[in-house]
């Protein structure tokens, strides 16, 4: 076993804990799809992957196939959700879990059905985007991943 050394100490944040799913819907030429945050709302104007939270009673996987099929009218199924990673971020009144799924399956053309600004990015390029901080660090696992 060697010595790590780690910086940080573990913090409580006695926050309450949002539980999110976000999909990175991968097209046939390997690009990922990222919608813009509405203006007027939290982190309005970056960059995301789309998906939204879990209600109560929900599997991440049914909340993941109703948020892809209210946001972008697209169509789904669990079984073409493929787990890829997760990220933890303290905002400032909760602590958001997010569960990302990869998907290469879908029916329908993704569209903004809330207005909102889509674009299809090599996962290079999604360095470049200004992305909420729990979304950034899951650019790494996509870029392993692809």
């Amino acid at each position: 076993m060697s010595d790590i050394d780690c910086p940080g100490a573990l913090v409580a944040t006695g926050l309450p804990l949002m539980l999110v799913v976000a999909a990175a819907l991968i097209d046939v030429d390997g690009r990922v799809l990222v919608a813009e945050r509405p203006p007027g709302g939290s982190l309005a104007g970056l960059w995301e992957f789309p998906g939204g939270k879990i209600e109560p009673g929900e599997t991440p996987e049914a909340a993941l196939v109703r948020e892809l099929a209210e946001e972008l009218g697209i169509d789904t199924a669990a079984s073409c959700l493929a787990p890829a990673g997760f990220a933890s971020h303290a905002y400032a009144d909760f602590q958001l879990l997010l569960l990302l799924y990869a998907c290469r399956k879908w029916r329908g053309v993704p569209r903004g059905v809330e207005g909102q600004r889509l674009q299809w990015r090599r996962v290079p390029e999604l360095f470049t985007l200004d992305m909420p901080p729990a979304d950034r660090p899951l650019l790494g696992l996509l870029a392993a991943l692809l």
